[in-house]
């Protein structure tokens, strides 16, 4: 129980900083996903089953205070949570390029969920545009942020007992 009041007031307190902070920090438009590197962290260093669980309250959470449609913020989280939890047992959990990588893949994994769903709700997608002038800038931010978080999520899911 405790456990998961940690991962949710984690997500919570994220959340409102993505929602009203970063905004203000990072007015071009582009700005790190901070709940995606959070996802993505989760399932490299706990496993799919606990980053599924996360993907899917973080990407709520995204939902509800975005104003978008609701429920791709959900859907793509749980599905990255899913992927990266895939190679939990495979890594070195201590590794500092892993992270950067997996947030590279993830990013654009995000980014192409987020377009392919918009396509099969009917909106108008405009890939290259996406691609040039939000989601390479967004991947610069969140290669930026993922060491830090990630080496908070490992300190959260294995407690203060590692140098790492």
């Amino acid at each position: 129980m405790k456990i998961i009041l940690v991962w949710a007031s984690l997500l919570i307190v994220t959340i409102a900083a993505q929602a009203v902070l970063l905004p203000l920090i990072f007015t071009q438009g582009a700005k790190p996903d901070i709940i995606l590197i959070i996802v993505v962290a989760c399932g490299l260093l706990a496993g799919r089953e606990r980053a599924i669980g996360v993907g899917f309250l973080a990407g709520l959470l995204q939902d509800f205070a975005s104003g978008n449609i609701f429920g791709l913020n959900t859907l793509s989280k749980m599905a990255i949570g899913y992927v990266a939890g895939l190679a939990e047992r495979k890594v070195f959990k201590e590794s500092v390029v892993l992270p950067v990588l997996a947030i590279i893949l993830a990013t654009f994994f995000n980014g192409i969920i987020m377009q392919a769903l918009l396509f099969l709700l009917g909106y108008k997608v405009e890939v290259v545009s996406m691609l040039k002038e939000q989601m390479l800038v967004s991947l610069g931010y969140n290669i930026l942020f993922c060491i830090p978080v990630h080496r908070l999520i490992y300190r959260i899911t294995f407690g203060d007992k590692s140098q790492f």
